[in-house]
């Protein structure tokens, strides 16, 4: 699965012969987790907004396989703390994190690393 970055794409599914269409968010069953959250969670992929995306292209960062397995791992344990929104910190790029949804929500490379302040996250991971 690529996405626009070549890092994750959007998750498909076939419908009718020949015609490709996307997997279906479920409700949230009582007492229990939406199948597009099982799924992402046990896939263990993290998606980029667009926001983020933009971020990383005009800060010519590209994520290597690495990177991304620390991101997918630093995702993991924040949620196991509960974790909402998160800032996680890898090697010199921050990431703000909607641990809930599993999307970087913006990305912040070193040209812009300095004297930046972080607002609306509950959790700091460095990964």
């Amino acid at each position: 699965m690529v996405d626009r970055l070549g890092l994750y794409g959007h998750i498909q599914g076939v419908g009718a012969p020949g015609k490709v269409s996307s997997v279906e968010t479920s409700p949230k069953p009582k007492g229990g987790t939406s199948f597009e959250a099982v799924l992402r969670r046990e896939m263990g992929g993290v998606r980029f907004s667009a926001h983020a995306e933009e971020r990383l292209r005009s800060s010519r960062i590209v994520l290597t396989p690495e990177h991304v397995q620390r991101l997918n791992g630093a995702v993991s344990k924040a949620e196991a703390k509960g974790a909402r929104e998160s800032l996680i910190l890898i090697d010199d790029l921050a990431l703000v994190v909607s641990i809930k949804n599993r999307t970087v929500i913006t990305a912040i490379g070193p040209d812009r690393l300095k004297e930046n302040v972080f607002t609306n996250i509950d959790s700091a991971v460095i990964a």
